[in-house]
């Protein structure tokens, strides 16, 4: 018997290191070049917001294949020069196959296994689709009291507890816990408030805390048994931003969102790029934009189940994308 947290941890890092997980699903940044052109845009502003200051990192959690960076990095260059020569581009990426894939399209990156080793300078984070895999815990409303959910060799166990989640939920109701997203978002704005800077996160869940059983597994594109093969399935959860909010509001970091993917991205000139896009391509690459386009902001497709947060220093909140 493994505590769910552990057992995920575990089996998302045999995971990442083993496997191509693009052979399992498709990423925003993988669906339109557009995503990373208008994320860098985003990064550009904020630069501005954060004073323009002479030496800032810009750094992405998870990068996968490195194509929302290198896509963020053109337009950057061709909009914002200025930004383009402060930045030194930074990847936290602990999988040392995904870091050579990554070289290759970003050959001056510097990588980190964590958070912690950014430099102490105005840093600008990017993290798409990166909180849904930090591992999560779960407890299960049993009369009045909790119960923590375990992986075990032929299903989950249950264990009581004497602490369990502070918040209102019927008998059998789970609740999920992210402690390790909770501790980055923490660790992030403190470190905003000492060296300025903003994040970005832009994941799939609810706006509002509340129970609910939402972790998976993908393996060979397919739903799988998150507790089977452990290392052989992508392992996610949902991303409970409005916790994540609170948590980052405690630390004396500003907070916008969440909002809808969709009307985020809208509001970045996602469907007026690839308008320009498209009319110069042929007629099946201009409907692969638009479709791709429509993919990430259309509200039955990804626009409404994948919500934005941004958290930063107080310099930074009026970043674009929020109203």
């Amino acid at each position: 018997m493994e505590r769910l947290d552990h057992f995920m941890a575990r089996a998302n890092a045999a995971y990442y290191a083993t496997r191509d997980p693009f052979a399992d699903f498709t990423t925003s940044p993988e669906i339109s070049q557009v995503f990373g052109e208008v994320l860098g845009l985003w990064a550009a502003v904020t630069w501005g917001l954060l004073g323009s200051p002479a030496s800032v990192v810009l750094a992405e959690a998870g990068p996968g294949r490195g194509t929302l960076m290198a896509d963020a990095l053109r337009a950057i260059a061709q909009a914002a020069p200025g930004f383009r020569t402060a930045l030194t581009v930074h990847l936290v990426e602990t999988s040392p196959r995904l870091r050579a894939v990554q070289a290759a399209a970003i050959g001056e990156a510097v990588w980190h296994d964590t958070l912690d080793t950014l430099p102490e300078v105005p840093t600008i984070l990017l993290a798409n689709e990166f909180l849904d895999a930090l591992p999560i815990r779960q407890f299960v409303r049993r009369g009045a009291c909790w119960a923590e959910r375990f992986a075990g060799p032929d299903g989950f166990l249950e264990q009581a507890v004497a602490d369990g989640p502070d918040i209102v939920a019927e008998d059998g109701q789970i609740v999920e816990r992210c402690e390790a997203a909770e501790s980055l978002v923490a660790d992030l704005a403190r470190r905003f408030s000492r060296a300025g800077g903003a994040a970005l996160f832009l994941d799939y869940g609810p706006e509002v805390s509340g129970p609910g059983e939402s972790l998976q597994a993908i393996a060979g594109g397919k739903p799988a048994d998150p507790l089977v093969a452990p290392g052989t399935a992508d392992l996610t959860a949902h991303v409970d931003f409005g916790r994540l909010a609170a948590v980052a509001r405690a630390e004396g970091a500003f907070v916008a969102g969440p909002v809808a993917q969709g009307l985020f991205l809208a509001r970045l000139g996602l469907f007026q790029r690839t308008n320009r896009l498209a009319r110069s391509q042929a007629p099946d690459k201009a409907m692969a934009l638009m479709d791709g386009a429509r993919r990430l902001g259309e509200p039955d497709r990804m626009g409404r189940l994948f919500k934005v947060l941004a958290v930063g220093s107080p310099m930074a909140r009026d970043v674009p994308g929020f109203g």
